[in-house]
C-alpha cells in the first residue's frame, strides 16, 4: 500500500518531481478567476496537496467568507488534474486558520502591480494599526508609483479591492485590500 505524501508548501523548483511535485507545479496553471494573471499559487490559497495511490486532495482556503470565486477555482482545478489524467480527485475548502494576504507571494504582488491593481501594503494584514481604527492607508499608483492617493470607495471591482484614484495622474485604479 502507498503511504500518503503531503506538502503545505511548494516544492523547490530543483526538488525531484514526486507525484505531489507534479501537482503543485499544475496548480501553478490555475488563475485566479477574478484577477487572471495571478496563479492560485501566487494567491496563497492552496494550502495543502496530499497524495495517496492514484487519489490527489488539493485543499485550498477561500480569501474571504463567501468568495463567489471559490466554486470556479474548484473546478479549474478538477479540470487542470482530469487533463493530465489524474480522475480520483477531492477538492476540499478550509476556513481555518483563514487566509491573509501575508501569504500571496512576492511574485504575485509584482504581478497585480504590472496588472494595474496595488498589492497589499507588506505587515498591513497582521495587525497593523492604523487599520484598527479605519484610517487610510497610503497606497502607491500602480500606474505613475505615486503615494498620492486617495480612497474612493472600500469596495472596487470585487469585495477584495478597494477603489483609489491618483491625485497626480488622475487614473483610478483598485487596490488588493489587506485581509489579517
Amino acid at each position: 500500500m502507498n503511504e500518503p505524501t503531503a506538502t503545505t508548501q511548494q516544492p523547490s523548483a530543483t526538488s525531484q518531481a514526486p507525484t505531489a511535485d507534479k501537482i503543485w507545479q499544475l496548480l501553478e496553471e490555475v488563475s485566479d478567476p477574478e484577477v487572471p494573471v495571478l496563479s492560485i499559487l501566487d494567491l496563497g490559497i492552496v494550502r495543502a496537496v496530499l497524495v495517496e495511490g492514484e487519489r490527489v486532495t488539493v485543499t485550498i482556503t477561500p480569501t474571504y467568507s463567501g468568495c463567489p470565486a471559490m466554486g470556479a477555482i474548484a473546478t479549474d482545478i478538477r479540470l487542470r488534474l482530469l487533463a493530465e489524467g489524474y480522475t480520483q480527485l477531492t477538492i476540499t475548502n478550509q476556513i481555518s486558520p483563514a487566509w491573509t494576504t501575508d501569504w500571496m507571494s512576492q511574485a504575485g504582488r509584482d504581478k497585480l502591480e504590472a496588472y494595474g491593481i496595488a498589492p497589499p501594503i507588506d505587515g498591513t494584514a497582521t495587525g497593523h494599526v492604523l487599520n484598527l481604527f479605519g484610517k487610510d492607508t497610503a497606497v502607491r499608483c500602480p500606474l505613475c508609483k505615486s503615494a498620492n492617493t486617495h480612497l474612493v470607495s472600500q469596495f472596487g471591482s470585487t469585495a477584495c479591492k478597494a477603489l483609489y484614484q491618483c491625485d497626480d495622474c488622475r487614473e483610478p485604479f483598485d487596490y488588493f485590500k489587506c485581509h489579517a
